[in-house]
């Protein structure tokens, strides 16, 4: 590690040049790197929901679809804007309800299910069109983008690829942003901490190298999902900071004791590698947890984020010494006083009245761990945006027009006879919220013979060995009462053919409900482990890492207890995130304040010293971190209009501020009754300590 860091002090403008061009080949890696906007594509493809929209897109070529609704529009001007609509790129066809069937065919002998699609409430009709590619498509959203230019009055775009288009531009518009608050909200806390007018400007400046080469290494991955792509600069920022703040800080002190700066950055190099390299694990280890996710979303983040830690502490010990030796002058020049200050009254009051204190605590808590299970969450992420979106108002036109709130896709065998499947279709209406079903076999027959239906049409309904039904459901997704219904649905189809598939937007959200709740214990438990070990292998102690891990814990129980009282609705992964981010990021300030009381302890003094010495020394650079990751993610929660990124920021920023008061305040206090315990239990924990003769 010397050889390492001497050679960074003397070649430090080499550095400085080297990692100034790896930004060229990052960039280029960022801009290849694709934006995936659609979460339920993160689902295992396993699924019988998964399987059947793999089917959709490959043998029916219907994956993605949109829903144009026409209030009152003549025919000439819907026939002019399906014209137009048909000649964008991306889009394979556009159908019309009167293309369903020959024109020969009188209306009024039309199915009732057939005669409700064409014709709506407030003389409104229906177009579907269909897009070559998938709906999170690059060509599919630019096509939707194109389209929205094309309705005329009275128009509305709605379904899944619209909205994932409305999702891209509103993301990319808010992401600059994003990256503005966190920016100017860190450097204003930092302004206040670190005692200088230049030391932030250059810790943000070192910051810039590892996210953007962050960005350019998500290259290997193909693409990341854009709640990734909008909390990874956020996340990164607010979670390495601390590594810069040690950097500094060591610097100043090996200063302090008359080096000179070269000596003194190479001495602060060694003892911040090592110190930074162990207490990253943590953070790496609970972003990692999120790997064990089904929905591989959570891989998505989890692989970014931990790969982004790593390469903070490779720019720590690397770029950001050249930049503080290079610029060492200004920075001494330039040097004010610290207004964050160390916490001496509170560390004597803590250390003083430390069985009172936890006594309140544990009462205090008890209301809030039982509110934390009862906390409602939401799984239709389309809830999250806002209702003003295109695609949002045009899929509530189809539902307030056409009582359709959601459409199911249900393939079966072409080999069911056209009578079997018409008892399906039969068996399928009766379900409670079902609108219409319609199928081809239903319409085929009787009054309807088979040629007045269009090739074009019928294509579209029997491929890859597969017959399609269509139906419309009254229920909103998401909610209970689709859930029992997509039950249904299954159990009704898997009588006629066990290998059916029941698939759509509820289909698939019905199967995420599943898999979130199984996801949230998994990814806890994982962390929960994960983080316990490293501080058991750290501190050579069984005791140790149950106190940290609990002290986090019941900082996350906490904040997530909050939205019960407030009466807040979540959406479903940020409950899940959460729990393993707040862990990750914030258990260094536990491992900061234990590894400063065993270090008093071990230099003589009492378990109450220990603690009110800990306290006083750590608080400030707690306060700091705490305080910078607040900031960081709390302005984004204020401007962001995507709810799930709101709720998202708020938690985390919450979280911060929570874990830091609960390791200033209720930590030492459990240290100092506990230290007999954490004796016993712990290998070597107070080898060089004089206890004895310290409390005598």
């Amino acid at each position: 590690m010397e050889k390492l860091a001497r050679g960074i002090v003397k070649f430090r403008k080499l550095v400085l040049v080297v990692a100034v061009l790896l930004l060229i080949p990052s960039a280029l890696g960022a801009l290849a790197t694709g934006i995936n906007y659609d979460i339920l594509t993160y689902l295992p493809d396993d699924l019988d929901s998964m399987k059947g929209e793999q089917s959709l897109e490959n043998d029916f070529h219907i994956a993605a679809t949109g829903l144009v609704t026409m209030e009152g529009l003549p025919q000439s001007e819907i026939d002019a804007m399906r014209d137009d609509i048909a000649d964008v790129k991306g889009v394979r066809q556009v159908i019309a309800v009167s293309d369903l069937l020959d024109e020969r065919i009188p209306a009024d002998i039309l199915p009732e299910e057939l005669q409700n699609v064409a014709n709506g409430k407030h003389d409104a009709k229906l177009m579907v069109v269909l897009f070559d590619e998938a709906a999170a498509s690059q060509s599919t959203m630019n096509a939707c983008n194109q389209i929205k230019g094309i309705l005329h009055k009275d128009a509305f775009f709605g379904g899944m690829s619209m909205i994932l288009e409305n999702t891209r531009a509103l993301v990319n518009k808010e992401m600059p942003w994003y990256i503005v608050c966190a920016v100017g909200a860190s450097l204003l806390v930092l302004f206040l901490a670190m005692g200088g007018w230049v030391v932030p400007p250059l810790f943000m400046l070192g910051l810039v190298f590892p996210i953007v080469y962050n960005f350019g290494t998500n290259v290997i991955f193909g693409q990341i999902s854009y709640i990734t792509e909008a909390l990874a600069t956020v996340l990164q920022l607010g979670v390495t900071m601390d590594f810069s703040i040690f950097l500094l800080n060591r610097y100043r002190e090996e200063k302090s004791h008359g080096m000179q700066k070269e000596e003194a950055m190479v001495k602060a190099i060694m003892n911040t590698g090592t110190a930074i390299s162990a207490s990253s694990l943590t953070t790496i280890a609970g972003f990692l947890a999120l790997c064990t996710m089904e929905l591989t979303l959570g891989r998505d983040i989890g692989l970014v984020m931990a790969k982004g830690v790593a390469l903070g502490v490779i720019c720590t010990v690397t770029i950001l010494p050249s930049l503080l030796l290079t610029f060492d002058g200004a920075i001494e020049k330039y040097r004010h006083r610290t207004i964050i200050p160390k916490l001496k009254h509170s560390a004597k009051f803590v250390s003083t009245h430390y069985k009172r204190i936890l006594a309140v605590f544990v009462v205090l808590f008890i209301p809030f761990a039982i509110a934390e299970s009862k906390v409602d969450v939401y799984y239709t992420l389309f809830n999250s945006l806002p209702q003003d979106m295109t695609g949002i108002l045009g899929t509530n036109k189809m539902g307030e027009d056409f009582g359709m709130q959601n459409t199911h896709f249900v393939l079966v065998s072409d080999s069911l006879s056209g009578d079997t499947i018409r008892k399906l279709d039969k068996d399928l209406g009766k379900i409670d919220g079902v609108k219409n079903v319609m199928g081809i076999d239903k319409f085929v027959g009787g009054m309807i013979p088979s040629d007045f239906i269009p090739s074009d049409v019928s294509d579209l309904m029997q491929a890859g060995g597969y017959k399609l039904i269509l139906m419309n459901s009254s229920y909103e997704n998401g909610t209970d009462a689709m859930t029992e219904q997509i039950d249904a649905i299954n159990d009704a189809v898997k009588q006629y053919d066990p290998n059916a598939y029941v698939t759509g937007e509820a289909a698939l959200t019905s199967d995420l409900i599943k898999i979130a709740s199984v996801d949230f214990r998994n990814v806890s438990l994982a962390s929960i482990i994960a983080v316990f070990l490293i501080i058991v292998i750290s501190f050579k102690s069984i005791s140790v890492p149950v106190l940290l891990v609990a002290s986090i814990e019941s900082a996350i129980y906490i904040n997530m207890a909050i939205p019960y009282f407030s009466g807040t609705v979540l959406p479903f992964i940020a409950s899940i995130v959460i729990g393993t981010v707040q862990l990750g990021a914030t258990v260094d300030y536990a491992i900061l304040m234990t590894t400063r009381f065993r270090e008093e302890m071990q230099n003589g003094a009492t378990p109450q010293q220990a603690g009110r010495i800990a306290l006083e020394n750590c608080s400030q650079s707690i306060l700091t971190s705490g305080l910078t990751f607040f900031a960081a993610t709390f302005g984004v929660s204020l401007i962001s209009r995507m709810e799930l990124l709101q709720s998202l920021c708020l938690l985390i920023s919450r979280g911060a501020l929570i874990s830091m008061f609960v390791i200033i305040n209720i930590l030492p206090c459990l240290l100092i009754l506990l230290e007999p315990v954490i004796e016993k239990t712990s290998l070597h924990w107070l080898s060089n300590a004089p206890r004895k003769a310290a409390k005598s």
